[in-house]
């Protein structure tokens, strides 16, 4: 899926599409807290098992009574490849192998301190994440990320004047902040590139 289609996703162009796509992401996270997730992958299985054996015997029968030589009713889907490509396998395996690595290398340097203030800053970040742990569980956080995703661009979208004024004013304040704590504790002046 190509960025564009995913733009388009995300800001509900096509009403319909989106509303399949994130109403099935949400229901399948939903099922996921109540039932596990080998559970919730055996029940989607089923349905849809049952789904195409019944539309299986269906035409079946009615090829018996109309006394039609239709064939199968899945031919053109069992005759379609649907094999991965290596080029497209290599592709993305580079990718995640070179998002990784760059990972690493940004763990390695907040881990070593590098530079402190990036490092007070990671620490921060982890320590606000032990209060967010303590609230909700993973399973919750994604949920409320899916919603945010399918949410937020449109929203956005409609009220951008407003929002960017705000951040704005946010951003205004968390600089000066910033700066003048960077002012009065020696050794964390930021260095120059």
């Amino acid at each position: 899926m190509d960025a564009k289609r995913v733009v388009e996703l995300l800001y509900w162009r096509d009403v319909k599409t989106t509303g399949v796509v994130f109403g099935a992401a949400l229901l399948l996270l939903l099922s996921l807290t109540v039932c596990s997730i080998v559970s919730v992958c055996s029940y989607i299985g089923l349905a849809l098992l049952s789904v195409t054996i019944c539309f299986r015997i269906y035409k079946g029968i009615l090829q018996a009574i109309q006394k039609s030589d239709e064939g199968h009713p899945f031919k053109q889907y069992l005759d379609q490849e649907v094999a991965l490509s290596e080029d497209m396998v290599h592709k993305y395996s580079d990718m995640v192998l070179a998002k990784l690595n760059k990972t690493i290398g940004e763990l390695r340097r907040l881990f070593l301190v590098e530079d402190l203030v990036d490092s007070i800053k990671f620490a921060v970040l982890m320590w606000i994440l032990t209060y967010v742990g303590a609230l909700f569980n993973g399973l919750t956080l994604l949920i409320l990320g899916v919603i945010g995703v399918f949410s937020c661009p449109i929203v956005y979208e409609k009220h951008q004047a407003q929002i960017d004024h705000y951040l704005a004013l946010v951003n205004n304040q968390i600089k000066d902040i910033v700066g003048k704590i960077q002012a009065k504790v020696p050794g964390m002046k930021r260095k120059t590139e």
